[in-house]
């Protein structure tokens, strides 16, 4: 489940306002500032408002309860690295959504992709706007128990459905004690069932065999 199309162009829109600078713009505002000081002019250097970005630190701004929006790419590889995450928005009550294309997550933060990105700080005038989008997600994301249920779509995984076999087979083999009957004995069981229905089949097959001859 992913923001829709008109969902994401809003987003998008006002994610592209608060990119970080790229790394000639970085490197001309802090020359810029290195010659005001050898000037002797008086520099004030204020912290930048832009996007979070990078798995790690998206991760400690929602523990810390500091992001107030989280995007999540759906095309993540392995998904592992990040299906993690919107169980911990859920818990730490930090609205997010899942949007298409981590290529254009990628282009906001001047990176090839990105796993996800995040807001921590807006200005004044697009605080409504990300208040509105935090108030549509949390209601179609973080409080939408569908989503939940559907969650990997209840099929396990070869490791999990190899465990679930073993224990179902210990369960048989302990229901099997208690009734008296011994391993061997179960597994000759078995090999009998599997035997008379196997000459049931053979018996069939020489039924249709002969009304064919007829």
């Amino acid at each position: 489940m992913t923001i829709d199309k008109n969902q994401a162009a809003t987003l998008l829109r006002l994610l592209k306002k608060y990119q970080p600078e790229t790394t000639e713009a970085k490197k001309t505002r802090l020359m810029e500032t290195a010659q005001e000081k050898k000037d002797g002019k008086e520099t004030k250097t204020k912290k930048p408002t832009v996007i979070k970005y990078g798995l790690n630190h998206v991760t400690t701004l929602i523990e810390q309860k500091a992001a107030k929006l989280v995007v999540i790419a759906h095309d993540v590889e392995p998904i592992e690295t990040v299906c993690w995450l919107p169980a911990l928005c859920r818990k730490k009550d930090v609205p997010y959504c899942i949007i298409k294309g981590k290529g254009r997550l990628g282009m906001l933060v001047h990176k090839k992709m990105a796993s996800c990105v995040a807001l921590t700080v807006v200005r004044q005038e697009d605080k409504s706007e990300l208040d509105k989008l935090a108030e549509n997600f949390k209601a179609q994301f973080n409080d939408n128990t569908e989503v939940r249920r559907r969650w990997g779509g209840g099929i396990m995984g070869t490791k999990s459905q190899h465990v679930t076999q073993r224990r179902e087979k210990a369960v048989q083999i302990e229901q099997a004690k208690k009734l008296g009957l011994s391993i061997a004995e179960l597994h000759l069981k078995g090999a009998l069932a599997e035997g008379s229905s196997r000459r049931r089949l053979g018996l069939r097959t020489s039924e249709v065999s002969e009304e064919l001859r007829r």
